[in-house]
Formats: C-alpha cells, sequence, structure tokens
C-alpha cells in the first residue's frame, strides 16, 4: 500500500507519493498553507485511478480532457508524466524515466497507490 507523505518545508508544504517499496513515485508542487496542500492530495486521489493518457511523444497524439496524465519528454531526452487536474493545474509530477515503459508503469503505480494510500506527516 502506497502513502502521501506530506513535509513542510521553507516554502510552505509537498508532498511524495511513495509506493510500497519506498520509491516516490509522483510529487506535488509547493503549497502555501497544509490545507492546500491536503486538498491537492485529494485531487489526486479522484482524479488519478480513472485519468486517461496523453501520449504527447508521438506524432499527432490524440488530445485528452483534463483530468489526464500526460507523457512527454524532457530536455535531456527522458520520460515524464504529469497528472492534471480537471481545471488544467499540475497536481502531480514524475521522476525522469530512460523508457517509456518505465513512465507508463509509473502511472499504473500512481493509479494503483493512490486508491489504497494513507497520509503521514513527515
Amino acid at each position: 500500500m502506497g502513502k502521501f507523505q506530506v513535509k513542510k518545508t521553507d516554502a510552505g508544504f509537498s508532498f511524495n507519493l511513495v509506493a510500497d517499496n519506498n520509491e516516490i513515485i509522483a510529487t506535488s508542487q509547493v503549497y502555501t498553507t497544509k490545507a492546500a496542500c491536503l486538498k491537492g492530495i485529494s485531487s489526486v486521489e479522484s482524479n488519478a485511478p480513472f485519468a486517461p493518457i496523453e501520449d504527447q511523444t508521438v506524432k499527432d497524439y490524440a488530445a485528452e480532457n483534463n483530468p489526464k496524465f500526460e507523457i512527454f519528454k524532457d530536455k535531456a531526452g527522458e520520460f515524464r508524466f504529469h497528472l492534471k487536474a480537471e481545471n488544467g493545474e499540475i497536481i502531480a509530477a514524475s521522476e525522469g524515466y530512460k523508457a517509456k515503459d518505465g513512465c507508463l508503469k509509473g502511472i499504473d503505480s500512481v493509479k494503483y497507490n493512490t486508491v489504497w494510500s494513507d497520509i503521514q506527516e513527515i
């Protein structure tokens, strides 16, 4: 079972979604308040399980409506994903993956772990 780890930073609050193997599979933006951070977690929980995938790494990709996962390549050529909420805001972001398959597995892990997650404060 995964977990959301909420942490206080100098700039506010953020969270990581951590899988069973203690690997971070998604991170949030920095929120100004803890309440806003918890609302961000709630948004991930409600949007991730059913969000379609928009693969922006293929030519003429099919645009999906929000909420959605977007797969893209970063400047270093690695695959990454963003989870966007209904309003188009990025609510979770991944690390870089060398292969698209790893990125897709990361999305599957987010979908699974948000359903069976606890919230921890660090």
